[in-house]
């Protein structure tokens, strides 16, 4: 499994690798049942400690996006696209709020706001 982790990020090791896996699951680019390294390959694959994968699949066990099986590994959950689509929803919201927040704080409007998204989406190649 192909990660792009840098040291040079503010974002923890272990953050990037929960970030990265949950993208692949939700975007569909790691399928249902797909297999995911063990923990120990990972590690050694990503240069980062055993610990460090450990607790980033027991993060993504506790989102039910990961299970594993005694003496197989670990695996993709069983995710309908409409459960997908709720946790991607879920993490923006969550993201979005006190950003929300703290910007109509500072005094800008909805119109502001909503200009800014519009701005964002364009510059990360997205247009309704």
């Amino acid at each position: 499994m192909l990660l792009n982790l840098t040291d040079l990020s503010s974002e923890p090791l272990q953050s990037q690798i929960i970030r990265q896996i949950r993208a692949k699951i939700l975007s569909g680019e790691l399928s249902a049942e797909a297999d995911l390294p063990s923990i120990r390959a990972l590690a050694r694959q990503q240069h980062v400690s055993v610990i460090t994968v450990q607790r980033a699949y027991e993060a993504l066990m506790r989102d039910g996006l990961i299970h594993s099986r005694r003496g197989k590994g670990f695996f993709v959950s069983h995710l309908k696209n409409k459960e997908k689509q709720n946790m991607a929803k879920q993490r923006l919201f969550d993201a979005l709020a006190p950003l929300i927040k703290a910007a109509l704080e500072e005094g800008l409007t909805e119109d502001d706001i909503w200009e800014a998204i519009e701005v964002a989406l364009k510059q990360n190649g997205r247009e309704n």
